[in-house]
Order: structure tokens, then sequence, then C-alpha cells
């Protein structure tokens, strides 16, 4: 039987992961959103393009829970997005409303999913969704690290004039103006990154310059855009990990997940390099971090439990 993947939201990264979905075949789509029409809309026509490209999947749009029931996979993109000299915490308030209808929708209709979150502020929202919800930690987790590990590869593949493949490379932390690159963890054709820098293949400002790029790459998209924020590159990281799930790859892949002591935090999700299996978060990688990057990691923690405090202020349900 062929899975089912629900995804709550049909706006701009909703629509493009349904229809990434649909070519690769991954699971029959569900497409939820408040406003009925464009769920419909989108579904239908991304269900006329399967038959151009001959893909074998059932799309659905709609504006009722029901139809969500017993999803394998669920990828929440409801909320409001970042308009123009909007910072991530500004969306606080508003889309906090917003997952705690979505946490009491999934608790009723799919309790054993698997929760992917994209909705910003990510790392709070994702929090606020698993207090919400009640759902094991290790069933929920936030899209953020894949889209900036990704910002960060093609800024240097860019710079060092080769392939985005041929780059490897992780962000942790915060998604937010405190992630954390990663150049110490970071080959390029096979070589570490620091290596490059000591031959002067690259230098230290353009270094400097790419990871300023990569903090700020959702804000640059969005300042270009004038109206609405990035949903391409959001969207084909969020298919990685519904994919590394339902068949059971085993990725390693940055995400916002739980931490329970691992990196010396506890009870708080933050980006970290983990394995997605069939069982969902398998697995929480632990990288040695030099003392520059322990300490930027640890600033960027302070900014998510700072915003969590905000968080709490705005709905006490999230200090229980």
């Amino acid at each position: 039987m062929r899975k089912k993947i629900s995804l709550i939201g049909a706006g701009q990264i909703g629509g493009t992961l349904a229809h990434l979905i649909s070519i690769k075949e991954l699971a029959d789509v569900v497409l939820f959103d408040v406003a009925e029409g464009i769920a419909k809309g989108k579904a239908l026509d991304i269900a006329q393009a399967t038959a151009v490209d001959g893909s074998d999947v059932n799309l659905i749009g709609t504006s009722n829970y029901e139809d969500t029931n017993n999803s394998d996979v669920i990828i929440i993109t409801a909320g409001v997005p970042r308009k123009p000299g909007m910072t991530r915490d500004d969306l606080l308030g508003t889309n906090l409303k917003i997952i705690k209808q979505v946490a009491e929708g999934i608790k009723k209709t799919s309790p054993n999913a698997f929760v992917i979150c994209i909705t910003n502020p990510l790392d709070v929202i994702v929090m606020a969704l698993q207090k919400y919800s009640g759902l094991p930690t290790n069933k929920i987790v936030g899209m953020a690290g894949i889209l900036d590990s990704s910002r960060f590869k093609y800024f240097l593949s860019q710079e060092l004039k080769i392939p985005v493949k041929n780059i490897d490379t992780l962000v942790l932390g915060g998604h937010g103006d405190t992630m954390v690159p990663m150049p110490n963890h970071t080959t390029a054709n096979g070589r570490a990154l620091t290596q490059l820098l000591e031959e002067n293949t690259i230098n230290k400002k353009s270094l400097d310059s790419i990871i300023s790029k990569t903090r700020k790459g959702g804000a640059e998209i969005i300042k270009l855009l004038e109206k609405g924020s990035a949903f391409y590159a959001p969207a084909a990281s969020g298919v990685e990990m519904a994919e590394s799930y339902i068949k059971n790859l085993k990725k390693t892949l940055p995400c916002a997940a739980y931490l329970n002591g691992e990196y010396g935090v506890k009870d708080l999700y933050a980006g970290v390099p983990v394995i997605i299996g069939s069982k969902g978060v398998e697995k929480i990688i632990e990288l040695s971090l030099s003392k520059d990057e322990k300490d930027n990691f640890d600033l960027s923690i302070k900014a998510v439990k700072e915003l969590f405090s905000s968080a709490v202020k705005i709905d006490k349900d999230l200090a229980k």
C-alpha cells in the first residue's frame, strides 16, 4: 500500500512539496489548507501534471482535517511568511496560534506520523508543536539545517568553481542569524576547507562573506521577491527528510531535533546532524566542536532559549 503524506498549508512551499513528492512517486498527497480553493486548485493542477510525467500518485486538496487521517508523514508549512524588514521573531505570535490548532489536528488524526515542521521561527515553533501535540520527540523535527547547509554549499561551490555535489558540509544551531556554518567540518573535492584556506585557494575574507550570506540567505530572497519568501529550496529540503523516513534510508541530515543532553543542551530543539530512518530520529550525531564552533553554537542556543521564553509569555501552556 502506498504511503500517505499530508501537507498542512498549500502556499508556495506546500504546492512545491506536493509537486516534488508526486515527481518522485514518494507517496499519495493530501494538500490541506483553510483556504480550500487554493488546496484543491493546486492539487488538481499537479494531478494533471502527473499525466504528463507518468507519476502514479493520488493527490487531493482539502480543508477538512479528517482527510489527513492516518498520514505516514505530515509536513507543516502553515503560517504567515516573513515580509521585508520582518524578523523571524515578529512572526512568533501569529504562527504560535496556527501551530496550536495544527498540533491538535495531528494528535486527533495522525498520532503515529513523522512530523516535519517548516514554519518559522523554526526552532521555537517545532518545540511548541511537540509540546502542544504530545507526540514523541523522535517523531517531530524541524527542517532548517538542510536548507542552511545547501545555501552554504551553493555559495562555496560558486566561489571555488566546483560542482555543488563535490562539497560536503553542514550548518548547526538555530535557524536564524546565529546559525553556525562549520568550516572545520567542510570538504571540497574531498579536501578539507581548512587546508584550502592555508593554501589560499579560498581566502578568509571570502569565507567570512559566504558565512554571512548563508546566515542572511532567506532575507536576501525575501528582499528580492518583495512579496513572499523562499520556497523551492525549503521544499526540496523537506522532501529529503520525508524520503529518508519513508524509505528507511538512514541518511545523516542536519535537522532541528530534540536535545536531551547532547552538545551540553537539555530539553531544547536545535539544529544538529541526525540519522533519519523508519523510526524517525534514530540517532543524534555528536561532532567534536572547536572552541570557536562551540562558542558560536552556545550563542545560537542562547538565542533559541530567549525566543522560547518570549513564546512562553505569549502562551503559558508552553511552560508545562
